[in-house]
């Protein structure tokens, strides 16, 4: 063991060994069967020896221990003192000391002596897992770091390394002193160096020694891995550590986002000319030259370094990104050439034409437009106006031919010298298409792939339910209209005045209503989690940074791409509009252009019902996930959400009298929840997104038929805003009145009532939704809303609450709701058996005369829950005024 441990006790010996051969030689030792050489000894056996473990002092007295050592079935003794060393060696065991300590004086000791040492985790996490013992000739105290494989950079101090080398081999993991594909992690002490570069380039985690020390800290946690995500990703080196950054070129806005990006990615920030600045990140869209000589030790780099080492989540080599300017031969060949004196020469002219013409060439072909207005000798169309305006359908000139038509072709017709506006109009068709298609690969390939790859250094920049959201069915779109594009290529090349253009779309209408809604719907969505990505996810907002400024995007952002399969069917519409136009009578294209124009439509209006459905539904999720207990049966196809409003119960129902009652009315029922007084912490997804918690509390999901009548409360000096509804349980014999104060000033009184008439009516097959409201004074049904917002009426409620709490605590013996409901029922029976009395006579009266205001009784779908039959309400006896 001291012959290749990495920790020895001589000074002579090299403190940071590699320890592959070691490992090996271990591993060879280990095996059951060990193969001699001389084939003398082939038949002999070698000797049975069993493992013994020894307790030492403090570890003899851990009855957790004892019992595991007992569960795994290997035998063990105890030692109290170093003294009794000697007496332990014995020829038929293999002793393993178990230690407490390994840093105390009987450590030490056995560590000189060559004896295999383990710490009590072990023992405990083979026991609860079931697994053999380790072998290893180093001490273990655990296995946090059992088959990493690290190496080391960066570390001048000797004792530093040597007491981090030493822990690592305690917790089980192994050492390499040269930079491999085999290591699993590199703890650096700086950003620099050969290793540090080939651990970037490969994606291996970069680690800070702390990550060390704070493993072996948590060093008796059973089931602790230091290669824990949540537990490493606390201290892998940030991308800027160690570096001084100032930034050169960038507006405020720009240069303070960037500012604070640095600071959370570990870097400092100092004004442009600072000594003491490593790093100066240009703009080089905008800066020409440099305010400064830069010294030596200075890296003058473009900003994609910036945003490429926050990506790969470390700090990315500068020479790849080093800031050159823009200054050219070629460029400064055309800056002269354009600035002669004599216009009228012939050969400059020609000259000048000459290199304009080299420069155009040189340049890469962009499908976006540039920044600048179109030049306005184009005749445009309708519909190719709608395309051309800040989109990239505008980029190529439609005065030529596109590349892909020029192909050669067998049956190809020489294009004449005048073409028809008909073959105009098809060529701008086939044009923008090319163009959108580009654009669709362009998302997919700069943006969808590179997210979606595996193996991304610094992990996974989104989460798969995230890419899928952002891009949804982009591909599939990219699919449809690459058959597309090529049909009308094949079309356009093989042109003829009858070929049938109509056809081409009539081909894929239905691949089109299948492709577009699930994209369409979600746009809203998938723009959403961009902004909210790109703000919670540095390295998202980087990778954006990097890819949006590449040519192919022709300086948009990902949310202005993602927007063309939205306004791309309505452009097609009107060009197949224009191409109809252009299209004679007698052929027969005409009256397929009308088909396929129709079937654009159909597909459009397939998309808005489809919209709008799923913001329907979508409502209906969000106040799911709002009120706390809502029904699951609230969520259905054929029910929308109408209206919501806020109010304040003024009665004993559906709630205490001062209670924030929100009212979410559907198509066919009307859900009533109660702000909740204690709200629970956020939800958390298993997939990570955070969720507000609900901010309501379900009361009652109520269906519109058991609604009876519409109380309009006149306006008076104590009631203001205040409405009634009369409704009919299906479990009660009496109705029940709801009185409400409407608090939201955005929909009027009238307004409400009359929305929430006109569905009742629609529920329940009535045409006069009017016969539904009635007037009524608040003294005829005791409704006030004086001293709503009072102290006094605010404690008393808090009093109330706090009394129905105290009451519940102390409560002994709860009375189940089916056998208070029985009880109920019995009670009610008794009084049917005998003859009333007065008093049930003037009960009976005032049920009976409420009972008319409901009209005929319609069936109920549900029934009311349990607070309508734990109380008892009846209207006062003023009722009887409404009939």
């Amino acid at each position: 063991m001291a012959d290749s441990s990495v920790l020895t006790s001589t000074i002579e010996r090299t403190s940071l060994a590699d320890s592959s051969i070691f490992d090996s030689k271990v591993t060879e030792i280990s095996k059951e069967n060990v193969l001699i050489g001389s084939a003398s000894y082939v038949e002999e056996e070698m000797p049975q020896i069993e493992t013994r473990m020894i307790l030492v002092q403090e570890a003899g007295k851990q009855e957790e221990l004892i019992q595991a050592l007992k569960e795994i079935k290997v035998p063990f003794v105890k030692m109290e003192s170093v003294e009794e060393l000697e007496s332990m060696d014995s020829p038929e065991f293999e002793n393993v000391f178990i230690v407490m300590d390994f840093q105390d004086s009987v450590f030490n000791e056995l560590y000189k002596t060559d004896h295999r040492i383990i710490g009590p985790p072990v023992i405990l996490n083979c026991a609860q897992k079931g697994e053999p013992l380790p072998f290893s000739c180093r001490p273990l105290y655990c296995t946090s770091m059992m088959n990493l494989v690290l190496c080391f950079t960066g570390f001048r101090k000797k004792e530093e390394l040597v007491r981090l080398v030493t822990l690592v081999h305690h917790m089980g993991g192994v050492i390499r002193k040269d930079f491999n594909s085999k290591v699993t992690h590199l703890v650096a002490n700086c950003t620099q160096g050969e290793k540090f570069r080939i651990a970037v380039s490969l994606g291996t985690p970069i680690m800070k020694p702390e990550w060390i020390y704070k493993a072996w800290e948590r060093r008796n946690e059973q089931d602790f891995c230091a290669s824990v995500d949540d537990f490493r990703n606390e201290f892998k080196v940030p991308p800027f550590q160690d570096c001084i950054l100032s930034f050169l070129g960038f507006s405020d806005e720009e240069k303070t986002n960037m500012e604070e990006m640095t600071e959370m990615q570990g870097g400092n920030c100092l004004p442009v000319g600072d000594e003491r600045c490593t790093h100066l990140i240009v703009e080089e869209n905008i800066v020409k030259e440099l305010p400064f000589e830069p010294s030596k030790k200075l890296y003058v780099v473009k900003q994609e370094w910036f945003w490429g080492s926050i990506q790969m989540d470390a700090r990315a080599g500068e020479t790849m990104y080093l800031y050159e300017k823009a200054n050219t031969p070629e460029l400064k060949k055309s800056v002269s050439l354009l600035s002669l004196n004599t216009p009228n020469s012939n050969r400059k002219r020609r000259r000048l034409k000459e290199t304009l013409a080299q420069l155009s060439r040189e340049t890469d072909m962009s499908p976006f437009p540039p920044r600048k207005r179109p030049s306005a000798e184009h005749s445009l169309s309708i519909g190719s106006l709608l395309d051309i305006s800040n989109t990239p359908e505008s980029s190529i000139n439609y005065g030529e031919t596109p590349k892909s038509c020029t192909k050669s072709s067998k049956n190809s017709t020489p294009v004449p010298s005048k073409q028809s506006a008909r073959w105009q109009v098809a060529k701008e068709l086939y044009q923008t298409e090319s163009n959108y298609v580009n654009i669709l690969a362009t998302i997919i390939q700069l943006f969808q792939v590179p997210l979606e790859e595996e193996g991304q250094r610094g992990g996974p920049i989104l989460a798969p339910e995230e890419i899928k959201t952002i891009f949804g069915s982009i591909p599939d779109i990219f699919d449809v209209h690459t058959k597309i594009k090529d049909d009308l290529e094949d079309l356009i090349v093989n042109w003829d005045e009858s070929k049938s253009i109509g056809d081409i779309f009539l081909k894929y209408s239905k691949d089109l209503v299948k492709t577009y809604p699930p994209f369409v719907n979600f746009f809203e969505m998938s723009k959403e989690t961009i902004i909210k990505c790109e703000k919670q996810k540095p390295r998202f907002h980087a990778f954006l940074k990097i890819n949006q400024a590449k040519p192919e995007c022709g300086r948009q952002s990902l949310v202005e791409l993602l927007i063309r399969p939205v306004q791309r069917l309505p452009s097609v519409a009107l060009l197949l509009n224009d191409l109809k136009k252009h299209t004679a009578e007698e052929n027969p294209d005409k009256s397929t252009l009308e088909k396929a124009i129709g079937s654009l439509k159909e597909v459009m209006t397939h998309i808005n019902e489809d919209k709008r459905k799923t913001e329907a539904q979508k409502q209906i999720f969000d106040v799911v996930y709002e009120v706390d207990g809502c029904p699951a049966n609230l969520l259905s196809s054929h029910r929308s959400l109408v209206q919501r409003v806020e109010t304040i119960s003024l009665g004993e129902h559906p709630c205490d009298r001062g209670e924030q009652v929100t009212l979410f009315l559907f198509n066919d029922c009307l859900e009533i929840a109660r702000k909740r007084h204690k709200v629970i912490g956020t939800f958390r997804s298993p997939h990570g997104h955070t969720r507000p918690p609900a901010s309501l509390k379900h009361i009652h999901l109520m269906p519109l038929s058991q609604i009876k009548k519409v109380l309009d409360i006149r306006e008076t000096e104590d009631c203001h805003n205040a409405f009634a509804l009369l409704v009919r349980p299906p479990t009660e014999r009496a109705n029940v009145l709801l009185s409400f104060q409407m608090t939201s000033e955005e929909l009027p009184k009238e307004n409400w009532l009359k929305m929430l008439c006109r569905h009742v009516a629609n529920t329940i097959c009535k045409a006069d939704a009017e016969n539904l409201i009635y007037s009524a004074d608040p003294e005829s049904f005791e409704v006030n809303t004086k001293d709503m917002d009072s102290t006094l009426s605010r404690a008393s409620r808090a009093i109330k609450k706090t009394s129905k709490k105290v009451t519940r605590a102390f409560s002994f013996s709860k009375t189940p709701k089916r056998a208070l409901r029985r009880a109920l029922m019995t009670s009610q029976s008794s009084v049917e058996g005998r003859s009333p009395s007065s008093n049930d006579k003037h009960v009976m009266s005032r049920l009976s005369s409420t009972s008319s205001l409901a009209g005929i009784p319609s069936p109920s779908l549900v029934s009311l829950p349990s607070f309508f039959e734990r109380r008892s309400h009846t209207l006062s006896r003023s009722t009887t005024h409404l009939i």
